[in-house]
């Protein structure tokens, strides 16, 4: 039976989401950039000194590195919004988080019963049909078609999707989802207004829902995905209901609309303008007064809270409760040391608590 052989590509994932450059970590473990780069390409294998100084600089196992990639995350496979502008190494080190979590993912699957993934399939071509499939998914998740969301993470974790969230992304890089088996939601920590938030989930729910399968990130695809984001989050039927019907725009009844559907003016001016209560002059001057007020990063009457993903905590947490796998050993079961496990997910992870040899207490907590 042949040995495990190092796989370079490995030490690239695992590099890219501990945040270092090939110098940074060539740096770390006393070599050139060079050296590092031939150790990713497999163009020589690492000692065993190396392969130690390696492990502790990223906090993997030594075991992690021969491990074969299962399932590797490819760009086409991200629904990025704004890839155009967004940095090269943002969105290489979002896809190598992508490909660990992935697997990270599968493992819980094997172990846990998580939500079937349940996201109904649209082609669509029309505004009518992304209104549409806006609809029809209110009516498939149980969401009375007419009232606000509660909490829209829950929505898409409740269809099956891991949402997580990322510390350090660009600003450049709002949300993005990955088209998988069980497909995952990334969230930026960069955006803190909670409406936008809530919008950028609803934006990935419409990718999920339109354009798995297809390359997104072009002009149109993301319109589609505003598009159906704005249908969810402000239902067609209920929003001409209430929009005020004035000459003249009524900022304190846009307020309100804002208030009681948790989203931002922004999305009601554009929610406003699609649905013909606008023309394009008012959708213009509605857009300059939103600017002069600085109410493009945040505005007044936000939510107290930021929604927060659940259900990975919960997974974490059931390894324990149910299984006895604590976190640490989890992590140890992927390869990672608990501190990597930590950066990977955004969550804490302690250290294993030790268990007593001496005692004739059996706790039935």
């Amino acid at each position: 039976m042949n040995a495990p052989q190092f796989q370079g590509a490995r030490l690239r994932l695992a590099r890219l989401v501990a945040g270092f450059s090939l110098a940074e970590l060539g740096a770390e473990v006393g070599v050139s950039r060079q050296h590092i780069h031939q150790l990713e390409t497999e163009e020589r294998p690492p000692g065993p000194g190396m392969l130690e100084a390696l492990s502790d600089a990223v906090g993997v196992l030594s075991e992690y590195f021969f491990r074969d990639i299962r399932n590797e995350v490819e760009e086409q496979h991200c629904n990025f919004r704004k890839l155009r502008t967004a940095p090269v190494t943002i969105t290489k080190q979002v896809v190598a988080r992508g490909t660990l979590f992935n697997e990270l993912v599968s493992l819980l699957d094997e172990k846990l019963s998580l939500p079937p993934v349940d996201f109904p399939q649209f082609d669509v071509s029309s505004n009518e049909n992304i209104e549409q499939a806006a609809e029809h998914c209110r009516d498939h998740w149980e969401l009375t078609v007419d009232q606000p969301i509660t909490n829209m993470i829950r929505v898409v974790e409740r269809a099956g999707a891991v949402v997580t969230c990322i510390d350090g992304l660009s600003a450049k890089i709002d949300a993005l989802s990955i088209d998988r088996a069980r497909p995952t939601i990334v969230r930026s920590t960069a955006k803190a207004a909670p409406t936008r938030l809530r919008f950028d989930i609803a934006h990935e729910c419409g990718h999920l829902v339109m354009h798995r399968g297809i390359v997104t990130g072009d002009t149109e695809t993301e319109r589609e995905a505003n598009r159906f984001a704005s249908a969810f989050l402000l239902p067609r039927r209920a929003f001409v209901r209430e929009f005020p019907k004035k000459k003249r725009i009524d900022w304190k009844a846009m307020f309100e609309i804002k208030q009681r559907w948790k989203t931002s003016l922004q999305a009601i001016v554009r929610r406003a303008y699609d649905l013909g209560f606008f023309d394009a002059a008012q959708y213009r001057r509605a857009n300059i007064y939103i600017s002069k007020n600085g109410y493009r990063k945040s505005e007044p009457f936000d939510p107290e809270h930021i929604e927060q993903p659940e259900l990975l905590k919960l997974s974490i947490s059931s390894l324990e409760e149910y299984l006895g796998i604590q976190s640490a050993e989890f992590a140890n079961q992927l390869g990672y040391r608990p501190i990597f496990l930590e950066k990977l997910i955004g969550i804490p992870v302690p250290e294993p608590r030790p268990v007593s040899e001496a005692s004739n207490v059996i706790s039935l907590f």
